[in-house]
């Protein structure tokens, strides 16, 4: 995906992915957190937590993905716990991010968010002063980016083969290009000349 995000934009990326943990000094050097699990998972400590919190409330964004091909397995769960620590009641918790939203439109115009699966028809996000600072997308969006050493691409995309993985990589350039914009508004989004300038839909 860092690939695909330079290759399509003029973004400087760093193609070696750091890993970081909720404690690790190196939490604040990065605007964008990549999370993703195929079951369940420990919570963070109450400092990791609280790390969390801050790193969302003062500017980060967290791409969580699940890998499990489930939209209620133990992976959703620990999921929503995590997310329910980091913002607890009487907070906004998950809410289902509406077509109209600006993140469907950063880049590309699209209107899902697909990867290896297209098994959850929308994406959940938690937003915090106007500003979506958390996406859970349960349609495995890393089992379409993924490749080989040889290049080949280590799942097919189901049910809409490379179209799909086409559209799963979009979503990942606008997911990236609103995390990085702080101040991405809806009305800086200018509709007619994104029509004009990129597809609406990859070819067959």
């Amino acid at each position: 995906m860092a690939w695909e995000l330079a290759k399509r934009t003029d973004v400087d990326v760093d193609l070696e992915p750091v890993v970081v943990t909720p404690t690790s000094e190196a939490l604040h050097e990065t605007p964008f957190l990549y999370l993703s699990g195929d079951r369940g998972f420990e919570l963070p400590s109450a400092s990791g937590i609280e790390a969390l919190r801050r790193f969302l409330t003062f500017g980060g964004f967290l791409l969580i993905d699940s890998a499990e091909g489930s939209t209620d397995g133990a992976f959703d769960g620990s999921m929503r716990k995590l997310i329910s620590a980091i913002f607890p009641s009487p907070a906004k918790g998950l809410e289902i991010v509406p077509v109209e939203h600006v993140v469907y439109k950063s880049f590309y115009l699209l209107d899902k968010p697909l990867g290896r699966l297209a098994i959850a028809p929308a994406m959940e996000g938690i937003t915090r002063d106007d500003r979506l600072v958390c996406c859970y997308v349960a349609n495995d969006m890393a089992g379409a980016w993924t490749r080989d050493d040889f290049g080949n691409y280590d799942f097919p995309c189901e049910p809409g083969a490379e179209k799909q993985r086409e559209l799963s990589f979009r979503m990942g350039v606008n997911l990236a290009m609103y995390a990085l914009c702080l101040d991405y508004k809806s009305d800086q989004v200018h509709v007619p000349f994104i029509m004009k300038r990129r597809r609406w839909k990859p070819d067959e």
